[in-house]
């Protein structure tokens, strides 16, 4: 061992010597990086950005600094480990569970939506508050109208956003139309706001013919490559790991642009969340996660899905920068979402943001919150934190809203939605065959039979189909 250091270190004089190395081996950049820039957020922002001070950037001379570590020049109080520099202690000392502190949220508007005072936030115009304003209402319109068409069995399944809506129309806002939307199935919103119509919406949840997934997928599974976002899937955190795909391809082709998707809380105890993490900050991608910690996963309530400080500090022990955020808040989260993007595409990094909300509605039509979960409580959210209301009051107290203008928002949107639904429903159905077309480029020899087998069972059985229904 003592022949090995003695030419290790001959080595390391060598290499320095000659590879002219003197001068940059102690060049790895420890001081802390700032969350955002000046104008921008803040430090108050409390971006946890302690670990990723020592991350290792990914370039060839830092693997060559790995190999070529400093000799004469070691801290006695450091080890050095393949994985780097570590100190250490003589005390036996566990690092304890969690801190005794927790991460403070991020808000701009409080309850009444005033502006808190010294806030750290990016301005929003008059123009832009107003179209925010617009979709978030249509948003609420949107969800009851189409719940109700359930509850009347015109649609066979449905999601809302309820108490969400800030969390799907401000990071819209944020974000830019090229990049890549990874929804899971309670963002909505974002499509609303790059263009999907209602009408499509309406054919989407019908499955008729003019479904963009041409009726195969259940209703609220939405997908647009025209508006960049990613069919709804229904398994859980599927798209996480997919999105660190995305991101490392967009940064490959030098894309001005970033991935985003989508989590809710119950999602981060599935594997693909924490691979999907891993894999954007190892590979540097370019990705915003944006976690709805809404308080319930179904009926399993967020004490019962982890112990950890809710999800920012995942994001931290993964070496990508974190933030928490007020979900309710439409300003925080336009903010934080516009100033991660920002931060994913230049510095070409993964970013979280823990948006913390509440999901007034039940988890979909199939569920009935009021078995595990008091009716006073949804009520209370429902009402005293309602983000809608609270954008409200703030657009309001700038004069660019008033009473006559959200009575016609809703009765135009209302108005526009019935008549979608009426056209939807009176669209035809795709025929059988699409069922079988879009898998392969030439059928296979199985696949064939399986069509015919299907087309027999529906001459042989027609009652059991609705009518006009196509083979």
């Amino acid at each position: 061992m003592a022949i090995w250091f003695a030419r290790s270190r001959n080595i390391v004089s060598s290499l320095r010597h000659n590879l002219n190395l003197s001068g940059i081996l102690v060049q790895r950049d420890h001081s802390p990086r700032h969350a955002f820039t000046n104008s921008q957020l803040s430090s108050r922002s409390v971006f946890l950005d302690s670990f990723t001070s020592l991350r290792h950037e990914s370039t060839a001379v830092e693997k060559q600094l790995d190999l070529v570590q400093q000799s004469d020049e070691e801290d006695p109080q450091e080890l050095n480990f393949p994985g780097g520099k570590v100190g250490y202690t003589s005390e036996l000392k566990f690092i304890p569970e969690s801190s005794s502190r927790r991460v403070p949220c991020y808000r701009v508007l409080d309850e009444n939506g005033r502006i808190i005072p010294d806030s750290d936030f990016i301005p929003v115009s008059e123009k832009l508050a107003v179209r925010m304003y617009e979709h978030m209402a249509t948003l609420q319109v949107m969800d009851h109208i189409f719940y109700e068409a359930q509850r009347q069995g015109r649609i066979s399944f449905y999601i809302t956003t309820v108490g969400e809506e800030a969390v799907n129309i401000a990071s819209a806002a944020a974000l830019a139309p090229d990049d890549v939307v990874l929804p899971q199935y309670r963002e909505p919103g974002v499509l609303l706001w790059r263009g999907f119509t209602l009408q499509e919406f309406a054919n989407q949840c019908f499955g008729n013919k003019a479904d963009h997934g041409k009726g195969r997928q259940m209703p609220v599974h939405y997908g647009s490559n025209r508006h960049s976002y990613f069919t709804v899937s229904s398994p859980i955190a599927t798209q996480l790991p997919q999105a660190a795909g995305v991101g490392y391809s967009l940064k490959m082709e030098k894309k001005n642009a970033c991935a985003v998707t989508f989590i809710g809380d119950g999602g981060t105890s599935e594997g693909d969340f924490h691979a999907g993490l891993n894999f954007a900050a190892v590979m540097e991608a370019p990705v915003v996660f944006i976690c709805r910690n809404n308080g319930w996963a179904i009926s399993t309530h967020i004490s019962e899905q982890f112990r950890s400080d809710g999800i920012v500090v995942k994001g931290q022990a993964y070496g990508i920068r974190s933030i928490r955020v007020d979900g309710n808040d439409a300003l925080a989260i336009y903010s934080a979402v516009r100033s991660a993007r920002e931060m994913a595409v230049k510095e070409q990094r993964p970013v979280l943001i823990e948006a913390m909300t509440y999901r007034v509605g039940h988890h979909s039509t199939s569920d009935d919150s009021t078995k595990y979960r008091a009716a006073d409580e949804i009520q209370y959210w429902k009402m005293s934190r309602n983000p809608v209301n609270r954008f409200r009051k703030w657009v309001e107290d700038n004069g660019w809203w008033s009473e006559e203008d959200e009575s016609k928002l809703r009765s135009d949107a209302r108005k526009q939605l019935l008549q979608a639904i009426q056209a939807a429903e009176k669209s035809e159905k795709p025929p059988l065959t699409e069922l079988f077309s879009d898998v392969y480029d030439v059928k296979t020899k199985n696949l064939e039979e399986q069509e015919l087998g299907l087309k027999e069972l529906v001459e042989k059985q027609p009652q059991d189909y609705p009518p006009g229904f196509h083979i």
